[in-house]
C-alpha cells in the first residue's frame, strides 16, 4: 500500500477530534482487540494450545464484548461526539461521487470530495455498529444459554462465528488503511491536522 505524503510538521493545525472522542476511540480500539485476539484463542488450536486457559479465555471475551459499546455511549456527553455521529449519518452527493471515484480507482484529489468524513469513513462506521451489535445480540444469546431456545443459540453461534471472521477482514483493512496515512492517525492521536492535509483529503470541511 504507498503511503499518502506526510504535510510538514510547520503547516497551521486545524483542531478535528476532541479528548472525548479520542479516549472513546481508543477504548474501543483496546476492546476490540482483546476480543478478537480471545476468539483468536478460543477457535484456533494452535492458539489455544499456547493459553491452555479455555475458561478465562471465555470470561475475558464475554465481558470485553459486553463492554464494547460502552465508551461511544460514555462519551455521547460530548457535543463533538455528538455532531460527528450526525456526520457520520449524513451521505450526499459528494459522497456518491468518493465512491465513483474510488470504484473507477481514480486517485485524484479533485475526484474525491468529502466533508469531516469520506464516504468510505461513513460506511464503515455504519458497518462496523451494526456488526457489534449483532454481535453482541448473538453472544449474550451464547452466553445466557437458558433465555433462549436451542433453535435460536445454533443461529446465534453460526451467525456470531462467520460475522467475527468477516470483522477481523474489515479491521485489517481499516488498519492498514491508518497505516497509510501518518496524519490521519496524527488526528486521532493528538486531535489536530495539518491544514495542508485536511485541504486535499477533506476539502469540503470548514473547522
Amino acid at each position: 500500500m504507498s503511503r499518502r505524503p506526510e504535510p510538514p510538521r510547520s503547516a497551521t493545525r486545524l483542531w478535528r477530534f476532541s479528548a472525548a472522542e479520542r479516549w472513546a476511540h481508543r477504548t474501543t480500539a483496546v476492546l476490540m482487540g482483546v476480543c478478537v485476539l480471545t476468539a483468536a484463542f478460543l477457535y484456533l488450536p494452535a492458539f489455544a494450545e499456547l493459553v491452555g486457559r479455555r475458561a478465562l479465555m471465555v470470561t475475558v471475551h464475554q465481558w470485553s464484548g459486553v463492554a464494547l459499546p460502552v465508551p461511544v455511549l460514555a462519551a455521547l456527553g460530548s457535543r463533538a461526539l455528538r455532531a460527528d455521529l450526525g456526520l457520520l449519518n449524513r451521505f450526499g452527493p459528494h459522497d456518491r461521487r468518493w465512491l465513483r471515484a474510488v470504484l473507477r480507482r481514480d486517485k485524484r484529489p479533485a475526484s474525491r470530495p468529502a466533508h469531516k468524513f469520506n464516504a468510505g469513513q461513513k460506511l464503515y462506521a455504519a458497518w462496523a455498529a451494526g456488526a457489534t451489535l449483532v454481535m453482541l445480540g448473538t453472544g449474550l444469546m451464547m452466553w445466557f444459554t437458558h433465555l433462549t431456545p436451542p433453535a435460536w443459540r445454533t443461529s446465534a453461534t453460526f451467525v456470531h462465528d462467520w460475522l467475527a471472521l468477516t470483522l477481523g477482514v474489515v479491521l485489517a483493512g481499516h488498519i492498514g488503511m491508518a497505516m497509510g496515512d501518518p496524519e490521519a492517525r496524527r488526528g486521532m492521536r493528538t486531535g489536530s491536522v495539518a491544514r495542508e492535509w485536511a485541504e486535499r483529503e477533506h476539502p469540503l470541511w470548514r473547522p
